[in-house]
């Protein structure tokens, strides 16, 4: 109920972090949807809605200056480190968590922070056993039952941290 938030610039970079094979990746490599991806793949995209967020590499991260190699490195540790409390979080629920994204800024001083939430609109989730798709896909693919999704995504979490706390 309560929040304790940072004013920063953020750092025109989204951290997209792959456990499995789906959505653009499958596109753009070929490969084929609910394949392992292991380690974790960290792929970075330029923020950008009016360009679509594209794909871009560290060449176009360092030399427009969006970060440095050691925020770089820093921002690829912490989305890990995210993944790996995720996905066990929601393994525990019966979701495998397929992907998301993160972002970073920098408050006044320049100290890196992550500046964005976690939800199922940013991520994909999938019921482990059903396979059906619990995140954004049920809108984009017109599957209905997305505030149900949701509300079910919401419920398993609510009842793991009321126990695990």
């Amino acid at each position: 109920r309560e929040m304790l938030s940072h004013k920063v610039q953020i750092v025109p970079v989204e951290m997209v972090v792959r456990n499995r094979a789906a959505g653009g990746i499958v596109k753009r490599l070929g490969l084929k949807k609910g394949d392992k991806i292991s380690p974790p793949l960290v792929e970075f995209f330029y923020k950008s809605d009016e360009l679509g967020d594209p794909p871009i590499g560290e060449t176009h991260i360092f030399h427009f200056k969006w970060a440095t190699p050691q925020e770089l490195n820093e921002m690829v540790r912490l989305s890990l480190e995210v993944n790996k409390y995720l996905t066990q979080v929601f393994h525990e629920i019966g979701l495998d968590l397929i992907d998301f994204k993160l972002e970073f800024g920098k408050d006044a001083s320049g100290r890196l922070l992550l500046a964005d939430e976690f939800t199922p609109d940013g991520s994909r989730l999938w019921d482990q056993k059903t396979g059906e798709s619990m995140d954004k896909d049920r809108f984009r693919q017109d599957l209905g039952k997305v505030e149900e999704s949701y509300q079910e995504v919401f419920e398993r979490l609510k009842t793991y941290f009321a126990s695990n706390l």
